[in-house]
């Protein structure tokens, strides 16, 4: 943690971080060294789940509160004005990487987010714009000049294009969450899930494969059973379902 604002660092030469973990020889393709968007959210999450845990028991939580009042307000410094959206990582070797990337839907999604209504709302709408395809989302923008629309090729030409395009299953996940989380649309947000239904008869049959080349017609690639991608559809699925069936939505829908 930095002692300066509350915030959680990584990285150094040669080391590759998060789940963009690709590393070629000596070549870190996304070492996403300094601040990284997501994981700072989980940190912010977890410490208020923590102060909760404390309160539950009887305990006091105050360290945790304070802290994460803390973290909240430094995660301020991932917000990009001019995008709007934010940064993926911060405080790096180059500065603030500016990249649209899908981690920070994690900010979005998760119970506790450090980001405004407003911001959360944004986030959601430029993921969907630039990022969103059938069967999840890709890894970068393919406005970026480092996009890789293709996955294919030997090994070293696969990792480059791993999480510079490449579209994964997984990350429908957590934009069905934030994009449920921002609308309060649950059939909408089951429309996104739909197309896995045609997708489970046409690469691993029965199952979603990891991940798919970022260029259209976004053709199947790598594992093609892959466990946090079939896990993602299902939880999101779940959530829209408890979402349809709780008291206070159940309610709304009445009236």
């Amino acid at each position: 943690m930095d002692p300066a604002d509350g915030l959680l660092y990584a990285g150094e030469s040669g080391a590759q971080l998060t789940w963009m973990d690709v590393k070629i020889g000596d070549w870190v393709v996304t070492p996403r060294t300094g601040k990284p968007v997501e994981i700072n959210a989980l940190w912010y999450n977890a410490l208020c789940i923590l102060a909760d845990f404390a309160e539950r028991l009887a305990e006091s939580g105050d360290e945790y509160r304070t802290l994460a009042r803390r973290v909240a307000q430094s995660f301020s410094r991932f917000w990009n004005g001019t995008t709007k959206c934010c940064f993926d990582v911060i405080a790096g070797p180059q500065g603030d990487d500016p990249a649209l990337r899908p981690n920070q839907l994690i900010a979005v999604s998760l119970p506790n987010s450090p980001l405004s209504p407003v911001q959360q709302c944004a986030i959601v709408d430029a993921c969907q714009r630039e990022l969103l395809f059938s069967w999840g989302l890709l890894s970068l923008s393919p406005q970026h000049l480092d996009f890789i629309g293709t996955y294919g090729g030997d090994q070293t030409t696969r990792d480059a294009a791993y999480h510079q395009g490449t579209g994964w299953s997984w990350l429908i996940g957590p934009f069905v969450s934030a994009h449920l989380k921002v609308y309060r649309d649950p059939e909408k947000a089951l429309a996104f899930l739909l197309p896995f239904e045609q997708h489970l008869s046409q690469h691993g049959l029965g199952t979603i494969s990891e991940i798919f080349d970022g260029n259209p017609p976004h053709t199947p690639r790598g594992c093609f059973a892959q466990a946090w991608g079939v896990a993602e559809v299902l939880r999101a699925w779940d959530q829209i379902r408890n979402f349809n069936e709780s008291p206070k939505n159940l309610e709304n829908q009445k009236t």
